[in-house]
């Protein structure tokens, strides 16, 4: 944990990753005082992990979409553009990798003792 130094209004006015002279008071590394001195708005974290979450679980979708698209025949694997395609099968291979882990691993209600 970071240790800050107050200035006489008791507000941070230095940061150390050590104990330093007058910086010998330790603050979790998410203390909203140290993101007001660090200069990070934590709302603007927020609201940014908000977004990154609608926009994963959209890729998803999108994902899945391509995929009922081409067993219907509507569309090749072929037609997608070349970034799309490498994308496709990058996302592919890790949902394999996942899947093949959990599937060792079971379910909770498997593994009930």
């Amino acid at each position: 944990m970071p240790f800050v130094r107050r200035d006489a209004d008791g507000v941070i006015d230095a940061v150390f990753a050590h104990a330093e002279g007058e910086a010998t008071e330790e603050l979790p590394h998410g203390h909203p005082e140290l993101l007001v001195y660090l200069g990070i708005d934590a709302n603007a974290i927020i609201d940014a992990d908000e977004w990154l979450r609608a926009d994963l679980a959209l890729a998803r979708v999108i994902e899945d979409l391509i995929t009922i698209l081409m067993d219907k025949g509507v569309i090749s694997f072929t037609d997608l553009p070349p970034g799309a395609q490498e994308k496709i099968i990058a996302r592919q291979g890790l949902r394999t990798e996942v899947s093949y882990v959990a599937s060792l691993f079971g379910n909770d209600d498997e593994n009930f003792l």
